[in-house]
């Protein structure tokens, strides 16, 4: 089993920058994902890392900007989020899945946190 805690998230203004936590308890070995998803609109991809962190993944609308990290020792995952957009401004989730691969569809993870708001204004 696998529990995951967002924290990070608040208001900045366009062009600023977050860093959003992901700490995670139970078993340490998974890929992992972040997603978002802003009022009436569904739940996307936003950035992947593998399980072993050879790879990585971004969506095209955040490439260049947002960069997935992972602090082994701390057993927490980060998303860097730099020269925010207020179209960035979104709930956004963490994810885990067993798998060992990049994973860019909600439905190939087997565990979620709570999510963290973030909201950039122009």
């Amino acid at each position: 089993q696998v529990q995951l805690v967002e924290s990070g998230g608040g208001l900045v203004q366009a062009g600023g920058s977050l860093r959003l936590s992901c700490a995670a308890s139970g078993r340490t070995l998974y890929a992992t994902g972040w997603f978002r998803q802003a009022p009436g609109k569904e739940r996307e991809f936003v950035a992947a890392r593998s399980r072993a962190g050879t790879s990585t993944d971004y969506a095209d609308s955040v490439k260049g900007r947002f960069t997935i990290s992972r602090d082994n020792a701390k057993n927490t995952v980060y998303l860097q989020m730099n020269s925010l957009k207020p179209e960035d401004t979104a709930v956004y989730y963490c994810a885990a899945r067993w798998g060992q691969g990049l994973g860019i569809i909600p439905a190939v993870y087997d565990y979620w946190g709570q999510g963290t708001q973030v909201t950039v204004s122009s």
